[in-house]
């Protein structure tokens, strides 16, 4: 646990610092075993204390402890269920990110870093944030995507580790940021 733990703190750490999350406008998870952790809800991603991070069993969505977990709980359970492979789920609101989805156009692949890395992206017309709908939305492309673009809302990213989904997240948001608002 202390491992995934120091994770989640050092990578929510480093989503704010980099501008693509402000204050509560992001959430995270890991998996540990049988259990994943997530940031919690109404949480600035910066202030997040270590014994803060919300415990969730991931077969029967059972919340340890008394810190509500964030409110797109059903959408990384949904990852995580039906992607064995991943220990990482991202999502965050960039600014750009939510512009261009909202126009229907696709990310295209500018820089060498982004077809090299992300070799599927989803794209998800809108669906109601923090819903089951939304959680099977994204459940439907867990197993192949490790991007997925939230038409009007934003960006999930999977990754066998944390570097990885986190990687993948900076790579889209550059393709976004560069290719469209340069």
């Amino acid at each position: 646990m202390s491992h995934v733990i120091e994770q989640l703190d050092k990578y929510a750490k480093e989503l704010v610092a980099s501008g693509l999350v402000v204050g509560a406008g992001g959430n995270l998870s890991m998996r540990d075993g049988d259990y994943m952790y997530i940031s919690p809800s109404g949480y600035d991603l910066k202030e997040i204390k270590k014994e803060e991070w919300v415990k969730v069993h991931i077969i029967s969505g059972e919340v340890y402890g008394s810190i509500k977990p964030s409110s797109e709980l059903l959408m990384h359970l949904a990852c995580f269920r039906e992607n064995e492979e991943i220990t990482a789920v991202l999502h965050a609101h960039p600014t750009y990110s939510v512009s261009v989805s909202s126009t229907g156009k696709e990310i295209p692949a500018l820089f060498p870093d982004f077809p090299a890395m992300v070799k599927d992206v989803a794209y998800i017309d809108y669906v109601i944030p923090t819903t089951e709908l939304l959680a099977n939305e994204v459940a439907n492309h867990a197993q192949k995507a490790q991007v997925m673009v939230l038409r009007n809302h934003g960006v999930i990213t999977l990754g066998k580790t944390m570097n990885e989904g986190s990687l993948f997240f900076y790579a889209i948001n550059r393709g976004i940021s560069e290719g469209f608002c340069h």
